[in-house]
């Protein structure tokens, strides 16, 4: 089935709007991460329930993915020699634009950074003193770029033996999403991370992984739930409201995606469910979909990615089949000799949108207006962008004391 823009282009975000009460924003963590709240949406019907009993109410011979990123200590504060702080978030690599690579550095690295209290910041290094090991360190910023709201930022520091990685992990503080009102603490350190996550690289976590625990996965494990890991980096995109009018004139960021040629060859053998934990998965395997389409040539490009648009764009002219599209992946790889798919993507998945590989979500309450909530919306709502189901979900939550946002509870979504 074909999907065109214009269902949704016209979408306006005010209709994905609703009221929530900062008392029901979820400041901090439960102490035991399956106690949270379980909301199960399923054939029209809501069930509430807790996470630690997930696996039950999974269909049986499911495949479930999950995004292995790890959230980077990115926030840098630095003080001028007038007392002014200044703020550097680091969003992505600048150069070399690798993440891993850019970890291992030593001496000197640049990012895509947001800086706070820029117009304290007109010129010259600031300087940070830190203390490694006993050793004094002079840890440096200069901006050497300016691209409207983003600026790339250099960093320098006098020690070879320490990795840019390693100085994240001294000097930088942990970016928790600004609408708990806090700054980071030391339990966030833990709190704020997945018991899975992997691959450093976001700035946010992954928050409908911060449910699972060893006991969920013997759990799904013994109900033979097979598992697998894929890998998006989280950029700032997602503290950032939507503050057009409508989904056209909204400009998504771009994400960091890794998939394994083993993974993709277990999405396309798979005969049963695929369940994505968490948007960020949803993005991930939605994004496989298109790629698959856009690598059917031999001519290919050799650096694939999806353009916001590109999933209603890209083969016109007709329609693939998820095996088919999954099988051009895997030729891509294969002719390139490659052992994964690594891309960007700035998909939008807004209602109106026909999902492809997934069957179901956990995903925690997103808040209002945002392009999550679009996400949920078009995947409860299947084809019919004026479907309200999304509505019916939120208000049941509102209404028996679920915990919002990323600290808060979670649902599973189902379409069948």
């Amino acid at each position: 089935m074909k999907v065109k823009a214009s269902v949704f282009r016209d979408v306006r975000i005010s209709d994905y709007d609703y009221g929530l009460p900062d008392s029901r924003i979820a400041k901090y963590p439960l102490n035991k991460r399956d106690e949270s709240k379980l909301l199960v949406y399923r054939g029209g019907k809501i069930t509430d329930a807790r996470f630690s009993g997930l696996p039950e109410y999974l269909p049986d011979g499911s495949l479930m993915i999950f995004n292995n990123t790890k959230v980077i200590q990115a926030r840098l504060h630095f003080r001028k020699a007038t007392g002014a702080q200044i703020e550097i978030f680091c969003l992505e690599p600048h150069f070399p634009n690798d993440y891993q690579l850019n970890f291992r550095q030593t001496r000197r690295c640049s990012w895509v950074c947001l800086v706070g209290n820029l117009k304290k910041w007109k010129e010259g290094d600031l300087v940070k003193e830190l203390d490694v090991n006993g050793q004094p360190v002079a840890f440096k910023a200069r901006r050497i770029q300016t691209n409207g709201d983003f600026h790339a930022v250099e960093f320098e520091w006098n020690d070879p033996d320490i990795t840019f990685s390693e100085l994240l992990e001294i000097a930088g503080e942990l970016p928790v999403p600004p609408y708990l009102n806090r700054d980071a603490e030391e339990q966030d350190k833990q709190a704020y991370q997945t018991v899975y996550s992997k691959i450093e690289g976001s700035v946010a976590a992954p928050t409908a992984g911060l449910h699972f625990t060893p006991e969920v996965f013997d759990s799904l494990a013994g109900k033979g739930i097979k598992t697998a890991e894929v890998t998006l980096h989280v950029g700032a995109g997602t503290f950032r409201p939507v503050k057009t009018e409508k989904v056209k004139d909204h400009v998504m960021h771009s994400e960091f995606i890794s998939v394994t040629k083993e993974v993709i060859e277990q999405l396309l053998d798979h005969k049963g469910k695929i369940i994505a934990v968490g948007t960020t998965s949803v993005r991930t395997l939605e994004s496989l979909y298109c790629m698959g389409q856009i690598l059917e040539k031999e001519d290919s490009p050799i650096e694939p990615g999806v353009s916001q648009w590109q999933p209603y764009e890209c083969g016109a002219d007709k329609d693939l089949s998820v095996k088919e599209a999954l099988s051009n992946i895997i030729k891509y790889l294969d002719r390139n000799d490659l052992e994964s798919l690594v891309a960007e993507t700035r998909m939008i998945i807004a209602p109106g949108y026909v999902y492809r590989i997934v069957d179901g979500i956990i995903t925690n309450f997103h808040q209002p207006g945002s392009t999550l909530l679009l996400l949920v919306s078009a995947f409860v709502a299947g084809n019919d962008p004026e479907c309200g189901n999304w509505k019916t979900i939120y208000k049941h939550a509102l209404d028996n004391g679920y915990r919002f946002l990323s600290y808060g509870d979670s649902s599973l979504l189902l379409k069948e």
